[in-house]
């Protein structure tokens, strides 16, 4: 694909994050030229609820389209290696919802093919780009909190709360075999690699399925609308999946870390939590106060600091669009995501280093997710075999 056409959008999936995308993309100015859904018809339905041009009737009518030059995947995780793959296979840049793929063999390949085909690649770990958590890698980076000691945290909702809550990441089909550690655990993981620099080397796991069988609906739901059926909507699913995991982790330079991650936390809402402590200082996020970071001192009072770019790193000021006191939130990251992945694909030179999450993060997060579950089932310390 020549790096000279206009960069136009093809969407895969519009379910609750597709429209995220297709929302932050017209912010920075993509345009966004078609969709495709699960049929046909909810492509037309889709494509003209939310003023997009073009329905597609399947995602291989997309990718062949000549006028698409990148292409969004928001679909269910089972589809992200195979649509990913012929993405790149027609020549088109890919930007992937996490997980990469269903496991690390498929997401290993899809990083060689990326490469092979020179093509921009990302994953969507969007919660890097809350303007503060760039500002604390910086802090990091310039040893504000000294020798690190101790990463630790959470990533708590409740949307699985009920028996009745149902969504197709319950499915191990659909989803695969880990769901909470996959779908939020994978964000927390990697934030705190990019924050320090600093790689998992060694897991231990434990899990546990709260709720054994849960109530699916006969019908379908979207993400976060299952609490509007009635009982005799639903039927009873065995689950298999965890609700539930606290994970013990050694990092390089002897860094020690646990995080606990699960769906079943009443009143937490979407909430990614960590601290990190050092031998000077400590810092601490909360992402449902997300224009606020935690500074701890031993010997002086600690600080809050609300997000103002004139108080700001030059790397955080940059993903700051608002001034001091006007809060910047989850739609903004996915902005602050693409206007990065789009930067660099409009300045051509594909080998230069990317400042934003790319198929090697995703397949790294897969390699470690795969240490962790085996670590659930054997009940031992697994290492995190790091490859290409």
């Amino acid at each position: 694909m020549s790096k000279d056409k206009p960069i136009k959008v093809g969407v895969a999936g519009v379910g609750f994050i597709g429209p995220a995308h297709i929302e932050a993309l017209r912010r920075i100015n993509i345009p966004v030229v078609g969709l495709v859904s699960s049929t046909p018809e909810r492509s037309r339905q889709k494509a003209a609820a939310l003023g997009v041009p073009k329905a597609y009737a399947s995602y291989e009518e997309m990718i062949a389209d000549p006028e698409i030059t990148a292409v969004h995947l928001a679909t269910p995780n089972y589809l992200h290696y195979q649509q990913a793959k012929a993405a790149l296979l027609a020549g088109k840049h890919v930007i992937c919802d996490k997980p990469l793929a269903m496991n690390s063999r498929e997401s290993a390949e899809l990083v060689t093919l990326a490469r092979e085909k020179g093509l921009v690649n990302a994953v969507c770990f969007n919660l890097r780009f809350y303007p503060l958590l760039h500002h604390a890698r910086s802090l990091i980076q310039q040893g504000a909190l000294g020798d690190l000691f101790i990463l630790q945290g959470s990533y708590l909702q409740d949307w699985l709360l009920y028996p009745t809550d149902w969504n197709w990441r319950l499915e191990p089909e659909l989803g695969g075999t880990l769901r909470a550690v996959a779908d939020i655990g994978s964000h927390w993981l990697d934030l705190l690699t990019f924050l320090t620099g600093l790689k998992v080397k060694a897991v231990f796991a434990d899990f546990k399925t709260f709720i054994p069988v849960r109530k699916k609906p006969s019908k379908p739901v979207e993400t976060y609308t299952g609490k509007l059926l009635t009982p005799e909507d639903y039927v009873d699913q065995p689950i298999y999946t965890e609700d539930y995991a606290t994970i013990l982790l050694r990092y390089e330079n002897d860094v020690r870390g646990v995080v606990t991650v699960a769906q079943v936390c009443a009143g937490r809402k979407n909430r990614l939590y960590f601290e990190i402590d050092g031998s000077k200082a400590a810092m601490a996020f909360d992402s449902e106060r997300p224009n606020e970071l935690w500074l701890g001192y031993r010997d002086k009072p600690n600080e809050v600091l609300l997000k103002d770019p004139s108080l700001l790193s030059p790397e955080a000021r940059a993903i700051a669009s608002y001034p001091g006191g006007h809060n910047e939130g989850f739609p903004d990251i996915f902005k602050q995501l693409f206007k990065k992945v789009y930067d660099y694909v409009e300045r051509g030179d594909y080998t230069a280093p990317a400042d934003f999450p790319t198929f090697l993060d995703g397949h790294h997060e897969m390699l470690i997710a795969e240490a962790i579950e085996r670590s659930a089932k054997e009940g031992r310390w697994v290492e995190v075999q790091y490859d290409l």
